[in-house]
């Protein structure tokens, strides 16, 4: 898909957002506690398809620490998360964990399908100097994308949604949705709302984002996780306490929005 021409599958995709907080610095509470929410998400009458964590959920942002408490590979977040989805036949997308490789740390998006398979990863390429990031992560190197049920999906962090040039990439690629693990605090409550609400409105895309809840240090994180539609409407959205939003996304919309606003068929970037 061309991100224009080619028709999106009619079909629905049935969503759940993890909106939870994180014990800094406390891996082993964090995925006792994901593994709590999983459960509790999967158990809902309208049964999604998918499910996404917030971002650094196994660590938050222990960053002086995070060599010695990062995941071996993504290899403790696999065992849970893939057993999990063997079990109830569920797509997940784990949020972001950070990620011990090679002896560097990345902030890393591992996805699993509804056989327990991992079939996509994408390793945060923007760090957040407010957060220090880029004195204790590396950045990735490629974008993040995704085939879900067979739905091309794309697969940012946080504050990857500063840069629309990724987003945008991403639905050329064809994707239809885009899911966003985060960590983004007060007082910005303002951007997180608008910045999702543009992604989603300038590539006509389902934008899924998981943000998560509680204080870290001086830091306060104020939830908001929500769905917004290719026309910009919030589908869901949560409040600052911990919860789990669900909901139902119509994929047929996209095209359809596609066809009606054609901008990519209008797009002339030889002049930009």
């Amino acid at each position: 898909m061309n991100g224009n021409n080619e028709s999106v599958e009619s079909k629905k995709l049935k969503v759940a957002l993890i909106q939870m907080d994180v014990a800094i610095g406390e891996p082993e509470a964090n995925f006792s506690k994901a593994e709590t929410l999983l459960e509790q998400a999967i158990a809902h009458t309208e049964r999604p398809d998918v499910i996404l964590l917030p971002e650094m959920w196994n660590t938050g942002y222990a960053l002086p620490q995070i060599h010695e408490l990062a995941d071996r590979g993504g290899e403790q977040t696999e065992r849970l998360i893939s057993a999990f989805c063997r079990k109830y036949r569920v797509n997940v997308i784990a949020g972001s964990v950070s990620d011990l490789r090679g002896g560097q740390v990345y902030n890393t998006i591992y996805a699993f399908d509804r056989k327990g398979n991992r079939v996509a990863d994408y390793s945060k390429i923007h760090l957040f100097r407010l957060m220090e990031e880029e004195k204790y992560l590396f950045a990735g190197e490629t974008v993040g994308a995704a085939q879900i049920d067979g739905v091309s999906s794309g697969m940012m962090i946080c504050y990857d949604i500063r840069f629309p040039e990724l987003a945008r990439k991403l639905a050329l690629g064809g994707a239809s949705v885009l899911f966003v693990p985060a960590e983004w605090p007060h007082p910005r409550l303002h951007h997180w709302r608008t910045l999702l609400q543009a992604r989603a409105i300038e590539n006509q895309m389902y934008v899924v984002a998981c943000n998560r809840m509680g204080t870290s240090g001086k830091t306060d994180f104020f939830g908001h996780s929500m769905v917004v539609d290719p026309w910009g409407e919030i589908v869901v959205e949560g409040g600052e306490e911990e919860t789990i939003l669900h909901a139902s996304i119509d994929l047929a919309a996209v095209d359809r929005i596609r066809r009606t606003i054609p901008v990519f068929e209008d797009r002339r970037p030889s002049l930009y």
